[in-house]
Formats: structure tokens, C-alpha cells, sequence
């Protein structure tokens, strides 16, 4: 397990916050039976305490990070599903950039989903990422302009630096990044 040092900034505890949300999720999904997509949100939902204990972020903070960890991973098993292609072309760039251990926690995650992905289907339907929400690793375009923001570990998504929309998606197979 990692060590987490306490961020100075708050975005970092954010991120940070993020990742252990993802890293015990994975602990937790190891212990059970069914490690399906479905009971993986639901080991997410339960280990709010468990993460916010360990983290600087509030008690308020943490079910945005689920629903977002739960968005990331839905979007990224979509994407897998419908395209045939890796994880890494759906982060948009080489996965040596990530830390081996959030890269492997969010491939088994992604894993997991994909196999319940026709229950999740509503959730994964190109899902919609907004200014100020928390993000994992990937790549986001810009709805207004079309401008490429890369993300090599989980943040806060800005305002477009060029049009300063606040609407984003991840880009479709066969758009180039």
C-alpha cells in the first residue's frame, strides 16, 4: 500500500483522496466473492470512512469523488467494450506515465466494470466531465473547441485554457488527441 503524504495544496489532497479511494476499493474488492462492476460501486460507496479517515479532503468532498471514480471507471470500461481497444488508448497516452500502482488499481477496476458493463450501460453512455469535478487519469476534450487536456493522475478539471468552457469529453476512437 501507498504511503500518502498530507498535500500542501488542496488539489492535491484531492487527488490524492481519489486514489486512495481506488486503491481501497481494489483491497476491499479482493475480499469478496463477486468482484463484478456493480458490487464494486458498492465497495466504493463503503469505503468513504475508511478514505476520508486517511485524507485531508471533508465528508463532503467524498461522494463527489465516488460518483467520480464511478464515472471514470464506467467511461473507461465503455470504451474498452465498445472499441475492442486497451485502457491505454482510452487515457489517451502512454500508461508508463502513471504510477504502476494507480495504473494497475484503475486497470483491475476497469476490468471488473467491463464485465457488468450492461448494467452500467446508463451510467457509461459517454459520460460528461464539468469544471471543478475531480477527474482520473486520461484525456479530456473540450466541447466548445475541441482543445486536448491530459491528465497523468487524478485532478480538478479547469476551465478550457482556450475557449474557457467548462464542458468536456473523453475523445472517441478515431479522433485524434
Amino acid at each position: 500500500m501507498k504511503d500518502l503524504q498530507p498535500p500542501h495544496d488542496p488539489i492535491d489532497a484531492i487527488g490524492q483522496a481519489y486514489e486512495r479511494l481506488l486503491e481501497k476499493t481494489m483491497e476491499n474488492a479482493r475480499r469478496v466473492e463477486t468482484q463484478a462492476g456493480r458490487k464494486l460501486h458498492q465497495i466504493i460507496d463503503a469505503v468513504d470512512d475508511e478514505v476520508e479517515a486517511v485524507t485531508k479532503v471533508s465528508e463532503e468532498q467524498l461522494p463527489k469523488l465516488a460518483e467520480y471514480l464511478k464515472r471514470d471507471l464506467a467511461d473507461a470500461a465503455h470504451f474498452m467494450s465498445e472499441t475492442g481497444q486497451d485502457l491505454k488508448d482510452w487515457w489517451g497516452f502512454e500508461s508508463a506515465l502513471l504510477e504502476e500502482q494507480l495504473r494497475d488499481n484503475f486497470s483491475r477496476a476497469a476490468d471488473q466494470t467491463t464485465l457488468e458493463l450492461q448494467e452500467l450501460h446508463e451510467i457509461a453512455q459517454r459520460a460528461e466531465y464539468h469544471t471543478g469535478e475531480i477527474t482520473g487519469p486520461g484525456t479530456l476534450r473540450c466541447d466548445g473547441c475541441s482543445e486536448v487536456l491530459h491528465f497523468h493522475k487524478p485532478g480538478r478539471i479547469p476551465p478550457c485554457p482556450k475557449c474557457h468552457g467548462s464542458r468536456y469529453h473523453r475523445p472517441a476512437v478515431g479522433q485524434e488527441v
